[in-house]
């Protein structure tokens, strides 16, 4: 079966793409120093606010991997650190002793807070145009469904 070729980006999509990207950068820095000024590394925010927002109680290594969209070693790696640093628990589950979900501790839970709020505020529209990171994320991804009008098909 020949594979379907995706008809050109126009200069339009191109400069759409562009801003998205930008504007997921900016947002990204900004978390990141929103989690620094916080006293945690960009990626324990990370591990932090994955295990907090899991929809489905305390995750497994593997869901947060996931989620992380790292490698499961690398996410242990990471969950260790977290351990260490008092932010994280492990628990074995009891049905399956090969299991081990994470949850945050008190600590983990404080330390989640500020950088989160901070985010969420960066997040929320506001009445000028000078749109800070997040914003102008949510602005971009918003042009860029407008303008993804699915073209004719190609057979």
């Amino acid at each position: 079966m020949a594979k379907r070729t995706a008809p050109a980006l126009s200069e339009t999509e191109y400069r759409v793409l562009a801003r998205f990207r930008f504007a997921l950068r900016v947002f990204q820095r900004f978390s990141e120093d929103a989690a620094r000024g916080a006293g945690v590394t960009p990626s324990q925010h990370q591990l932090l606010l994955a295990v907090r927002g899991f929809p489905d109680g305390a995750p497994t290594i593997s869901d947060v991997a996931e989620w992380l969209q790292s490698r499961h070693h690398s996410t242990g790696e990471l969950i260790d650190r977290a351990v260490d640093s008092g932010l994280i628990k492990r628990e074995t589950e009891s049905e399956d002793r090969r299991r081990q979900r994470v949850t945050r501790t008190r600590k983990g839970a404080r330390d989640l807070g500020s950088p989160s709020t901070d985010q969420r505020e960066e997040l929320r529209p506001s009445g000028d145009d000078s749109a800070g990171g997040a914003r102008e994320l949510v602005r971009a991804h918003e042009s860029a469904r407008r303008s993804a009008s699915p073209g004719p098909s190609r057979a």
